[in-house]
C-alpha cells in the first residue's frame, strides 16, 4: 500500500494560513532540504486548488529558467498532480488532473494503486479530512518560532481527539522545528508494561492538576 505524507508550515500558535506572510525570514538551506526530501520522495502530489494555483504559477517558470532549483521544479512537473476542488480547471502544468469523486473514497483507491509515495503540501482541508479518516501516514510540521495570532489554524474544534506519535524531530539554526508525526497505534486489551506505566503517569498528572 502506498504511503501518504503531508507537510505544512505552521506557526507556534498553530496558524497555517498565508505562510507567505510570515514564513520567509526563517527559510534556509536546512528547510529547503527538508521540503525537497518530503516532496522528492513522492511520484504523486495531492493538493488543493489554492496550493495548485501557487505551484503552477511559479515552478514551471523556474524549471524553464534553469536556475539552481530547476531540478526540483522538473521533478514537481514530472510528478502526477491530483487537484482536490469542486471547480472546473483548465490545467496548463503538465501531468495535472482533477480528483474524481469523493475525497476519502478516491484516496483510499489511490493508496491501493501501484506506485510510490503520495505527498501533500499545504492544502489544510485535505490534510484534516485524511487525518480524520485514518488515511494519512505521516504529518510533517515545520514549526516556526513566531506567534502569528490571526488566521486559520491546523486543527479546528471537534468532538474527538486525534492521538499522534512523534517519529522524528530536528531543530534548524533558525529555531524552526522539523517534526514528523504518525497516527498513534491503537491500544489492545493485552496492554503491556509500557501502557500500564503510561496510565500511571496520567493518573499522577491528573492528581497534580487537581491540586493546583
Amino acid at each position: 500500500m502506498r504511503k501518504i505524507t503531508a507537510g505544512l508550515f505552521i506557526s507556534l500558535d498553530g496558524v497555517v494560513e498565508a505562510p507567505d506572510q510570515w514564513h520567509f525570514p526563517y527559510f534556509n538551506e536546512e528547510m529547503g532540504a527538508a521540503v525537497a526530501q518530503s516532496l522528492g520522495a513522492a511520484d504523486t502530489l495531492l493538493i488543493g486548488r489554492k496550493t495548485y494555483d501557487s505551484f503552477a504559477g511559479a515552478w514551471p517558470e523556474r524549471e524553464g529558467e534553469g536556475g539552481e532549483d530547476a531540478g526540483f521544479a522538473k521533478a514537481l512537473g514530472d510528478a502526477r498532480k491530483i487537484v482536490v476542488t469542486r471547480q472546473k480547471l483548465e490545467f496548463t502544468w503538465r501531468n495535472s488532473e482533477l480528483l474524481d469523486g469523493d475525497l476519502v473514497d478516491a484516496v483510499t483507491a489511490l493508496k491501493n494503486e501501484p506506485g510510490g509515495d503520495i505527498a501533500i503540501s499545504g492544502s489544510v482541508s485535505v490534510v484534516r479530512q485524511l487525518l480524520a479518516a485514518g488515511l494519512l501516514d505521516e504529518l510533517g510540521l515545520l514549526v516556526h518560532p513566531i506567534a502569528v495570532r490571526k488566521g486559520m489554524r491546523l486543527f479546528e474544534e471537534g468532538e474527538s481527539s486525534i492521538p499522534l506519535t512523534l517519529v522524528s524531530s530536528e531543530t534548524f539554526r533558525t529555531g524552526v522545528l522539523n517534526l514528523v508525526y504518525a497516527p498513534a497505534a491503537e491500544s489492545s486489551d493485552g496492554a503491556g508494561d509500557d501502557d500500564a506505566g503510561q496510565a500511571a503517569g496520567e493518573d499522577e498528572a491528573r492528581v497534580h492538576l487537581s491540586d493546583s
